[in-house]
């Protein structure tokens, strides 16, 4: 029904090939596959991290809280303007949600002023999200956890290729949590990854995965051990072979596919950047290397979002939003405080369709049903 997408696979007979492999090796949960994946990011991210290949980016944000020792009582300051699974987590292991606002308009990134007036006798930690693929002010943001003695966790869902200052996203905090999911920059359907350099952070998150055993199932599968220990209570957050062998090409392909997707929003700019009733956030500033994960634009007050989502759809163009609002959803209205950036952001934000397999003319195609809209 759609002539373009909000967001297609990059996928090829790599892919299948991959999967194949995975269904022929006769293991298929956590197994060599996993084992390659997880080696293969830790050298993405760089050799001090190490890297637990888990079943979604929820997963590696509810590890991260529970291996940072994050419970009952505790304080986390998490984004305004975010996907609702940075505050679930928060509100699973009985912790309460402390929103930092957006720094503008035009940085969408948590504001280090909000996440410091934020900060009370119970905050244990802060938990950061890079909007679109675009880095936060990592230098103040870590700053204020060193100087607050807080933890700090990167929910980098929108990460992979991005760097702030040269430095790759996801390896500022104590843990980062990436996720996997179809829409994302690595797309392996459900899956993600938790990643940390302290070796007992690494510790207690690889005991949450998987039952808190100390031999995985393939080790006893190989005969490389017996029996096994459980030194802690655990979950079961473990990653299937076929994708891990998913995320193995698509690490491979990211590069390229990030690429791609800076043409094509290089392409959007030119078509959208005299349009005076949108605002591109991150149009003219750049703390980093972006990777483009989203396209995302600002309607001007007086437009009808509702209205142009509604007219681009009968144009056959998909749209969505990113993100409603947090306040606004029952399991957290009048749980949580008010953010009047994020909150108009919510209220006016629309998405825009990008993968690294569209076409200029697709562009094209969404910009002019856009103009349409607006009319």
């Amino acid at each position: 029904m759609w002539r373009v997408q909000l967001f297609k696979l990059n996928y090829d007979e790599q892919e299948q090939q991959a999967v194949k492999e995975a269904l022929d090796s006769a293991w298929l949960t956590m197994g060599q596959k996993t084992l390659d994946f997880e080696d293969a990011f830790s050298v993405f991210l760089g050799n001090d991290f190490k890297c637990l290949a888990v079943s979604n980016g929820t997963a590696a944000l509810h590890m991260a809280l529970l291996a940072c020792g994050v419970g009952p009582g505790d304080e986390v300051i998490t984004p305004a303007l975010t996907f609702i699974a940075d505050q679930n987590v928060t509100s699973f292991v009985g912790a309460s949600n402390m929103l930092a606002d957006i720094t503008s308009m035009e940085d969408w990134s948590m504001d280090p002023q909000e996440i410091e007036k934020c900060i009370t006798t119970k905050t244990k930690a802060v938990m950061i999200v890079h909007y679109a693929g675009y880095a936060c002010d990592m230098d103040r943001i870590v700053d204020i956890c060193r100087r607050r003695n807080l933890f700090l966790i990167e929910d980098c869902a929108h990460t992979p290729g991005a760097d702030y200052k040269g430095q790759p996203l996801g390896t500022f905090g104590d843990v980062a949590g990436f996720s996997f999911f179809s829409n994302k920059n690595i797309s392996v359907g459900e899956g993600g990854m938790a990643a940390a350099k302290n070796l007992d952070i690494y510790k207690n998150l690889k005991n949450l995965r998987s039952h808190g055993m100390t031999v995985p199932s393939f080790d006893r599968y190989k005969g490389r051990a017996v029996s096994y220990d459980i030194e802690s209570p655990g979950l079961n957050y473990r990653i299937d072979e076929m994708r891990s062998a998913l995320g193995l090409v698509q690490l491979k392909k990211l590069d390229a596919a990030n690429q791609k997707r800076k043409e094509l929003v290089n392409h959007y700019f030119s078509r959208l950047d005299a349009v005076p009733e949108i605002t591109i956030p991150y149009r003219h500033f750049s703390r980093g290397t972006p990777n483009y994960h989203i396209m995302p634009i600002l309607l001007a007050e007086k437009i009808d979002r509702n209205k142009v989502i509604e007219s681009m759809k009968q144009d056959g163009v998909q749209t969505s939003i990113h993100y409603p609002a947090i306040q606004q959803f029952s399991a957290y209205k009048n749980r949580v405080n008010v953010t009047p950036r994020a909150e108009y952001v919510s209220a006016h934000e629309l998405t825009l369709p990008l993968y690294p397999t569209m076409t200029f003319e697709e562009v094209d195609i969404v910009c002019d049903a856009l103009l349409k809209g607006l009319s």
